[in-house]
């Protein structure tokens, strides 16, 4: 992966994440729905979305993805149960608890992910850039001390919910980056994990989404947060994930808490504090590191020596288009085998 690669895939997650920050601020004008109706129209209609739009791709890739399953079925269970978490989080927790949990702490389970289930080391580069993207975060929190206070179960509960959430959000990212990783193209991967995932959501939409239609104002913003920020939101993902590894995309979106202060203060009228402030630029220094570390390009490892990432990223298949390639072994079969036994990785049967 050169670095313009990996600069557009940080673009693209950063972008997202600016899209992700607006649904905090959009939820307040549709006071009447609860949480689980807003989650589960935002990622179910999402989801559907992002399969319908990848249909040709599912279709072409259909003996790819049959042996893994499994991975699809983990990745879809963690989609479903994101929303659900996150927007109760903010719910019980406040929107500064609640975002700044479940984003601050997909990052960390996102490494561990990686670290456990890959035996990849974690760059210090990536450590230092979760640690000051984790510190922002908390100063966010500590920004919000003027706001009514909840009640300390309702705080709890939402602390809780945010680490349910992130740990899901660090989970379907990873799926996804793994769907690719084994010759699975993007688009094919985003619209499994998605669709599969958005399908879990309908019934909890049908139970709970009443409110939503209730007013036209409602209805927008369902509309919105369905098409913005999920749907437009995890196309750019899915094609950021094709150039970064998870946990520096999970890392990436702790730009949403930084969005989502700024425009509680433009729009809904909070005030952001002095700690609130300084929350922004230790956020920014997070980015900035992730941004410009050479150690945070895919398929190189740390602490390997210099000839074991030498060359292109072997597994993870570049987003050409929006129908992307099913598999690079096909056209260059000595080099990705070579490059995915340093890495460990089983390429898909049939690539």
């Amino acid at each position: 992966m050169t670095r313009t690669g990996h600069r557009a895939g940080v673009a693209a997650i950063l972008l997202t994440a600016v899209l992700w920050g607006t649904t905090g601020t959009a939820a307040t004008f549709a006071p009447g729905a609860g949480p689980l109706a807003v989650g589960a129209a935002a990622l179910g209609v999402g989801g559907l979305l992002q399969a319908a739009i990848a249909l040709p791709a599912l279709r072409r890739s259909r003996r790819a993805l049959r042996p893994h399953a499994g991975l699809v079925a983990a990745g879809a269970l963690a989609v479903a149960v994101y929303p659900l978490a996150f927007y109760s989080s903010m719910h019980l927790g406040g929107v500064a608890i609640g975002t700044v949990v479940s984003l601050a702490s997909a990052p960390l389970a996102s490494g561990v992910l990686e670290r456990v289930l890959e035996r990849r080391p974690l760059s210090r580069w990536w450590m230092l850039a979760a640690s000051l993207g984790v510190l922002g975060s908390v100063l966010l929190v500590l920004s919000q001390s003027g706001r009514p206070a909840m009640s300390a179960s309702g705080t709890t509960a939402g602390i809780g919910l945010g680490l349910v959430a992130g740990t899901t959000y660090a989970l379907y990212s990873w799926v996804v980056h793994r769907l690719m990783g084994h010759g699975v193209g993007r688009a094919a991967s985003m619209g499994a994990v998605f669709g599969a995932g958005g399908a879990l959501l309908l019934p909890v939409l049908a139970a709970t989404g009443a409110p939503l239609l209730a007013s036209a104002q409602s209805f927008a913003v369902a509309a919105y947060m369905a098409l913005v920020p999920m749907f437009l939101g995890y196309f750019l993902f899915g094609i950021g994930l094709a150039r970064v590894r998870p946990s520096t995309a999970t890392t990436l979106t702790l730009t949403e808490p930084a969005v989502a202060a700024v425009l509680a203060v433009v729009v809904v009228g909070e005030r952001l504090t002095g700690a609130g402030w300084a929350g922004l630029a230790v956020i920014a220094s997070a980015l900035v590191v992730l941004a410009l570390a050479p150690a945070n390009v895919v398929g190189q490892r740390p602490g390997t020596p210099a000839r074991a990432p030498a060359g292109p990223v072997p597994a993870v298949p570049r987003a050409a288009g929006a129908a992307a390639v099913r598999a690079p072994a096909v056209e260059h079969p000595v080099t990705v085998r070579a490059a995915a036994a340093r890495r460990g990785r089983d390429t898909a049967p049939g690539d």
